[in-house]
């Protein structure tokens, strides 16, 4: 009898302790699981922050070739007081010269093609030599009503009228008109050969006949435009949002609109993913570290 309440025992303990192991280990196993299945957004970290030197620091465009951020200012208002200006920067935010270029009245957006930098300024394109920082040329525009962003594809210039909601290129010291009826087009880039933008309706792409379809409409009224391949892109609303798109999915990645800190035409430093952020009224810039999710 005794043996048998021993024997019965044991195999109770056996039983409750097998229990407890396979518990733990399916404990485990739903822990790792959860593990595997999440998901890091993409996020954004304060890197650097200039003083306010930068007079409505307006757009920043990041050169490889001279390691430079250069950083359009003075966009007070849109009269032409001849008080605009190009300030350069180190990587590192740290200033190379605050007066590059000056003479200018309400210059915002900019792209370079070889030793040229050019700029819109108002109701003209300007280009300017980056090695010496001199204007070599301006180009008015005859009814220009309020240029805006800058871009291009590597052999032409394209530039946006917000106020008149069309899209041109330069090339040559030529105009051509590409679209026309895009509802406050800001915001403009090329990639691939396929012209992309930022207006009233959202992020836009624009086909070869003058059209455009929209790709999302979560970032309307957009600013600065990025693109990282083609179906992913940074996008900045000057109001203060900074939003990362993926595909259908949009993630906003910053909002300084509390602190009344503008996000307006933004750069990009491609092999350090950092975006560099012109505050506009608050006259400075600063830089972001960008971490991609998974």
């Amino acid at each position: 009898m005794k043996t048998s309440l021993f024997s019965l025992f044991n195999l109770v303990f056996l039983l409750i302790t097998f229990g407890c192991g396979n518990n733990s280990e399916s404990s485990t196993d739903t822990g790792q699981d959860e593990m595997d299945t999440m998901v890091t957004e993409p996020s954004v970290t304060l890197l650097w922050k200039t003083d306010t030197l930068f007079s409505d620091s307006e757009s920043t465009l990041y050169h490889a070739a001279t390691n430079t951020i250069y950083v359009t200012c003075g966009n007070n208002s849109i009269e032409k007081d001849g008080d605009g200006y190009i300030a350069t920067l180190n990587p590192d935010g740290s200033v190379k010269q605050l007066d590059w270029v000056t003479g200018l009245h309400a210059p915002k957006g900019m792209a370079t093609i070889g030793n040229s930098l050019y700029v819109s300024d108002i109701d003209e394109i300007v280009e300017i030599d980056l090695k010496s920082g001199k204007i070599i040329n301006k180009y008015p525009l005859e009814g220009a009503q309020f240029l805006n962003d800058v871009a291009t594809d590597g052999s032409v210039i394209y530039f946006s009228d917000m106020r008149d909601n069309k899209v041109y290129t330069l090339s040559d010291g030529e105009f051509e008109l590409v679209a026309e009826n895009v509802p406050s087009i800001n915001g403009l880039e090329s990639y691939n050969g396929t012209l992309y933008g930022l207006n009233k309706e959202g992020l836009i792409k624009f086909d070869g006949d003058g059209g455009y379809e929209i790709l999302t409409d979560e970032v309307q009224g957009g600013d600065g435009l990025i693109i990282l391949d083609d179906d992913t892109f940074i996008a900045s609303r000057w109001a203060g949002q900074i939003y990362f798109v993926d595909g259908n999915k949009v993630t906003l990645l910053l909002d300084t609109s509390p602190e009344q800190s503008n996000t307006a035409d933004i750069g990009y430093i491609p092999d350090q993913q950092i975006i560099i952020v012109p505050t506009f009224k608050k006259n400075e810039v600063a830089a972001y570290q960008l971490t991609l999710g998974d």
